[in-house]
C-alpha cells in the first residue's frame, strides 16, 4: 500500500495557513482609541508517518503471508499569547497571561489552599489515632 505523502502534506499545509492564524483564534487587527493592535498566537505543531510491508508467502515465508499498512498523523495547538499595541512610534507588547507578581500568586492559591486542607485533616487523623 502506497501512501500518497506529498498529497497529504499539501491538504495539512493548506488546512494549516486556513486555520492557524490570528484571525481565525483570536480576531482581526484593530483600533483602540490611539491605539492599533495586533493579535498574536503561539503555534506548535506535530507530524508522523509510518509504513509497513509484507511477505508473500513462500516456502521460506510465513503462511500464506500478506503485507500492507501506513499510516499519519498530525497535531497542532494554538494559543493567544498577547497583543502588540502601537501608539505614534511606539511599540508594547501586552501579554494575554500574568504569570508574575499578585497574579502568580492568586494563580497558586488553590494549591495551597488544598496543600493546607491535607495538613489538617493529617493532623486530625494523627489525634485520633493518639486517642
Amino acid at each position: 500500500m502506497e501512501v500518497p505523502f506529498n498529497e497529504m502534506l499539501d491538504k495539512v499545509t493548506d488546512f494549516i495557513k486556513d486555520e492557524a492564524n490570528t484571525r481565525t483564534v483570536i480576531g482581526e487587527p484593530f483600533t483602540l482609541g490611539e491605539f492599533s493592535c495586533i493579535p498574536v498566537i503561539r503555534v506548535g505543531l506535530g507530524f508522523g508517518t509510518g509504513g509497513g510491508e509484507g511477505q508473500e508467502g513462500s516456502n521460506g515465508g510465513k503462511k500464506g503471508g500478506h503485507g500492507g499498512g501506513g499510516g499519519a498523523g498530525a497535531g497542532m495547538g494554538i494559543e493567544p499569547i498577547g497583543f502588540l499595541a502601537s501608539r505614534n512610534d511606539q511599540i508594547s507588547f501586552i501579554p494575554a497571561k500574568q504569570n508574575s507578581g499578585l497574579s502568580a500568586a492568586f494563580e497558586k492559591v488553590p494549591g495551597l489552599i488544598e496543600k493546607f486542607m491535607d495538613m489538617k485533616q493529617k493532623e486530625k487523623n494523627e489525634e485520633a489515632t493518639e486517642a
